[in-house]
């Protein structure tokens, strides 16, 4: 196997260095944690079905205009806000 010299960020020095010198510490709030990854993990592996909705042009370009700002797609910015209220998200 060749070796090859790889340029780490500063991040990724913290990470290699916290690993090597086997001092890890655990979080105060690790099973918060644990459940808050598990429950991202679940979210993400839940089925989506395709629905077919009509909405007006303007509320159409606005939401592409905050997708572009937010910098994800318009669909998934869709999907977010059904997703909130489905959900009785308060934000």
């Amino acid at each position: 196997m060749s070796q090859r010299n790889y340029i780490y960020t500063k991040e990724e020095e913290e990470i290699i260095d916290y690993i090597e010198n086997g001092n890890p510490q655990s979080i105060p709030n690790v099973e918060e944690e644990m459940k808050k990854f598990q429950q991202i993990a679940r979210n993400q592996t839940q089925k989506r079905k395709a629905v077919s909705i009509r909405l007006l042009e303007d509320d159409i370009k606005m939401i592409k205009a905050k997708s572009i700002r937010d910098g994800i797609p318009y669909q998934t910015l869709i999907a977010s806000a059904v997703h909130k209220y489905a959900n009785d998200y308060n934000q």
